[in-house]
């Protein structure tokens, strides 16, 4: 499968035109391989915007999706709940959305999510849930929150999925699926019109089928060109953290990601194992609900007393435990992580990125996880343990990426490369470098 760079360089070449490319994406979009992936599409506007695409936009009138909190103007923004479903129109698109559209991007449809994107699972109980395109015989979950857009994505009917990462909803379900997921340093790109659920944490950004889209990708959004230079891996110092990261792990994430170590080696990549004390401090820290819980209630609050039966009961649980955060302790939380962000970058000072599994377990089936008070004690497991890893780098304010490192007939696993604020760049140019060399292995 193409993915946005070659198809761009086809688009200007004469080999296809952007008729044809949309057509193909509303055709996939269509299939059973997409079912419960929209939650409204566009496919008519679309059609009559590839007439007049430029191939020389940097988007070239291709597709691309938008997960279902961010405005579009003249629609309702639901985030995937029945509670929102008929709020008044947006008057605006997003700034993600209109950056995007700017470029030369096709608006095909929202995407589905988890409701109010709560959620590491991707389970949704009011509109469906989309099946992981890995697996054709047993549905497995797409994760979450991001789950539509990923699998618009997977499936080839989109280049670019727009969503958000609060916990890791960018790049967990981008690892069940085996595509890219570039969580960018959240201040880059602006979150306005995008319904809130951390405002501390979240972040916009977007899956790709390639590292090379990730940065095309992320330009637009952050309105900003990324310098990646032509460094080989071996000219980088990766750490990987040996604790935290690898508790609970399957026997397939975990051989899949030594044999991505073993090539990276021998690559020329200089790899260390290091331990990162300061990973242990986080359940106290977070003892009291932590942010997600306290901004989102604060948001949800009076929408729970009218509507609260309208809402998926575990996303409601999820809000609630906000209710009971005093003051003191939000700001208490607030100085806390400022001061482990500032311990935890002096650690990773010495190193350009760090090396560790995007999560610990490969996807689930749906009907183990699915709606119902009996499988909620096996949801919560799963959604803890797909948001263990990656929520640590929203914690840290940093930057993330996952790279599919799995090989050939085995289900999806991510490769997440990261590190602090602002180090985007050097994330995304090893990411390159290490893409290729997964590829080789």
């Amino acid at each position: 499968m193409n993915d946005l760079h070659a198809t761009r360089l086809a688009l200007l070449a004469g080999g296809s035109d952007a008729r044809t490319e949309i057509e193909r994406a509303i055709d996939i979009s269509g299939s059973a391989a997409c079912a419960h992936v929209f939650t409204r599409t566009l496919f008519d506007e679309v059609r009559q915007a590839a007439v007049g695409a430029a191939p020389e936009s940097r988007l070239a009138g291709l597709a691309f999706t938008s997960k279902d909190l961010f405005d579009v103007a003249g629609q309702p923004t639901p985030a995937a709940s029945v509670v929102l479903s008929h709020a008044p129109a947006a008057k605006a698109d997003a700034v993600a959305v209109a950056r995007l559209r700017a470029a030369g991007g096709a608006l095909t449809g929202r995407t589905n999510m988890s409701e109010f994107a709560f959620s590491g699972v991707g389970v949704n109980p009011h509109y469906g849930t989309p099946a992981n395109v890995s697996d054709p015989t047993t549905p497995r979950i797409p994760g979450g929150s991001s789950s539509g857009a990923a699998i618009s994505v997977a499936s080839g009917a989109a280049f670019i999925g727009l969503g958000s990462d609060t916990g890791g909803s960018i790049r967990i379900p981008a690892a069940l699926n085996g595509i890219v997921g570039f969580k960018n340093t959240a201040r880059l790109v602006p979150s306005t019109g995008a319904l809130p659920l951390s405002t501390t944490l979240d972040t916009v950004c977007a899956m790709t089928r390639s590292v090379r889209d990730a940065v095309t990708a992320h330009e637009i959004l952050a309105a900003r060109t990324v310098t990646a230079g032509s460094a080989s891996i071996g000219a980088y110092r990766l750490a990987v953290v040996k604790n935290v990261f690898f508790d609970g792990i399957e026997p397939t994430v975990a051989a899949a990601f030594e044999r991505s170590l073993k090539a990276l080696s021998a690559a020329g990549a200089r790899i260390e194992e290091i331990e990162l004390p300061e990973l242990a401090d986080l359940q106290s820290i977070n003892a009291t609900g932590g942010f997600s819980a306290a901004e989102s209630h604060a948001w949800h609050r009076l929408l729970l007393e009218r509507s609260g039966a309208g809402y998926d009961p575990r996303v409601a649980q999820r809000i609630l435990r906000g209710a009971s955060m005093k003051a003191h302790e939000y700001i208490d939380l607030i100085h806390a992580r400022r001061d482990w962000i500032a311990r935890m970058e002096k650690a990773l000072a010495p190193f350009d990125a760090v090396l560790s599994p995007t999560v610990p377990i490969t996807a689930p089936t749906i009907a183990s996880v699915a709606p119902g008070a009996e499988r909620d004690e096996e949801f919560f497991r799963v959604n803890a343990l797909l948001l263990r890893n990656p929520s640590i780098i929203n914690m840290l304010d940093g930057c993330a990426i996952s790279l599919p490192c799995h090989a050939a007939g085995e289900l999806p696993v991510g490769l997440m490369l990261w590190h602090a604020a602002l180090h985007d760049d050097a994330v995304l140019a090893i990411a390159l470098q290490a893409e290729r060399t997964l590829q080789n292995q």
